[in-house]
């Protein structure tokens, strides 16, 4: 066998055509997270199979083409724009002497190089180690079986067998580490929950602009770059939207085509708060050619995570590239659907404020609530969370606040306050003297 080196920046890239375009990639795509790795490619070879070969996933012919390039090339490293199982990759490591990375393996090794956080670090090394753990057998010596005969006999556990022991209890133990920083962001959200602050998740393709557009609106400082995958950890603010009151902005990871099994299992715990959010700003590169199947690509990773069924606002981001207007567009039920903004010039996000009102708006009920002297804890929490639109007071000396929330908050309010808090639904044409008058 040949001797891995400890680093290698030369590489070879390998994309197959299948016209079936069930593992279909994208070569730009492959090319541009090679350059995020880091590595610089120095060749790509193309072929087209209706099948991947069983051995080698490329045929013969092709492996030995490759095999050229590599010497030429003086490449240290062969990456493959697809899923490569254990075998296929060992017998390519043998014929061009050289590491071979396959697509999962370079995505990985991206998130490995873009963690910064406590809980991200230890979401990446659990990925890698539930890929680790089905290739084990790749090409180190030190993992044969030992050899029988006098002197020769081990005590019995194999190298590989030892290895894998190892990180099955890595494994538990970043388990569980992870379940106390769950623990630790289930509390922080109930906390939300019980303060009746609305969340917003930005979703989307990498390198879509959500980084750049939640550091607009939120005036945060979140790492921004045009590479994919540039921001990894959950980054969340509180921002006051007019009219609606005080919400939680959370910036996500990005998605990508055929993201891995291993790392949407691993980062589960932070794509939790994509799931529990009340909307989703699915932000899309307007410039893109290919965002309708980004886009595609993005919803299936929602349903994957158990996020299909929450509303989306898309944001159609980069208008300022080619000029275009910000706009709105409406759905049928004149509630808005797609908003054109600009995250680095800022046109079109009054628009989209407008747009993420309406929502809340359309989900939240406006009324009065008739309050006693007795509920001034109640009335001081209201001002809290800021659903007051406005205060009268009566010849009684009872509250009349002009509210508007959600149904269900309404509802958990007057029942918690028992006969001390009252909900009239507001009319246009009612002053709140008639409204006291009726009650």
């Amino acid at each position: 066998m040949f001797e891995r080196p400890d680093s290698g920046e030369r590489a070879v890239l390998v994309h197959v055509n299948f016209p079936s375009g069930t593992r279909s990639e994208d070569l730009q795509e492959f090319t541009e997270l090679v350059r995020s790795a880091g590595a610089l490619p120095v060749a790509t070879i193309t072929t087209t199979r209706s099948a991947p070969e069983p051995r080698l996933f490329v045929g013969q012919g092709k492996a030995e083409e490759i095999h050229a390039a590599v010497q030429q090339q003086h490449a240290d490293i062969v990456m493959f724009n697809h899923a490569l199982s254990p075998s296929q990759e060992r017998n390519l490591e043998r014929l061009f002497s050289c590491r071979v990375v396959a697509r999962t393996g370079l995505i990985l090794d991206i998130f490995a190089q873009r963690a910064r956080s406590f809980e991200g670090k230890l979401q990446v090394e659990l990925a890698q180690l539930r890929h680790l753990s089905t290739r084990l057998v790749r090409g180190w010596t030190h993992l044969e079986r030992q050899k029988g005969g006098i002197g020769l006999r081990g005590p019995g556990e194999t190298q590989l067998e030892s290895d894998r022991r190892m990180i099955n209890a890595r494994i538990k133990m970043i388990n569980k580490r992870l379940e106390k920083v769950e623990r630790q962001r289930s509390q922080g959200r109930r906390a939300r929950n019980r303060a009746e602050v609305p969340t917003v998740s930005l979703v989307g393709y990498t390198n879509a602009g959500k980084s750049t557009l939640f550091n607009t609106i939120t005036g945060a400082h979140a790492y921004v770059a045009d590479q994919l995958f540039a921001t990894l950890d959950t980054t969340l603010r509180r921002i006051d939207l007019p009219g609606v009151g005080p919400l939680v902005l959370a910036d996500t990871v990005g998605f990508i085509r055929h993201l891995p099994h291993d790392l949407v299992a691993a980062f589960r715990a932070t794509l939790e708060e994509t799931c529990q959010a009340d909307l989703l700003l699915h932000v899309v590169d307007v410039q893109d050619a290919d965002r309708r199947a980004r886009m595609a690509q993005v919803d299936a990773v929602l349903r994957e995570i158990g996020a299909a069924d929450v509303p989306q606002l898309i944001v159609y981001n980069k208008i300022d590239i080619d000029g275009l207007e910000p706009r709105v567009e409406k759905t049928s039920g004149n509630g808005p659907a797609r908003v054109w903004t600009s995250a680095v010039t800022g046109d079109g996000l009054d628009l989209l404020a407008g747009a993420m009102g309406d929502f809340f708006h359309g989900r939240q009920v406006h009324g009065w609530l008739h309050m006693g002297p007795e509920a001034g804890r109640t009335r001081s929490s209201l001002y809290a969370i800021g659903h007051v639109i406005s205060e009268q007071v009566d010849a009684q000396g009872y509250w009349w606040l002009e509210v508007r929330m959600a149904q269900r908050n309404i509802d958990k309010l007057v029942r918690e306050a028992g006969g001390a808090c009252q909900f009239h639904p507001f009319e246009a044409a009612e002053s709140v003297a008639a409204a006291a008058q009726a009650s």
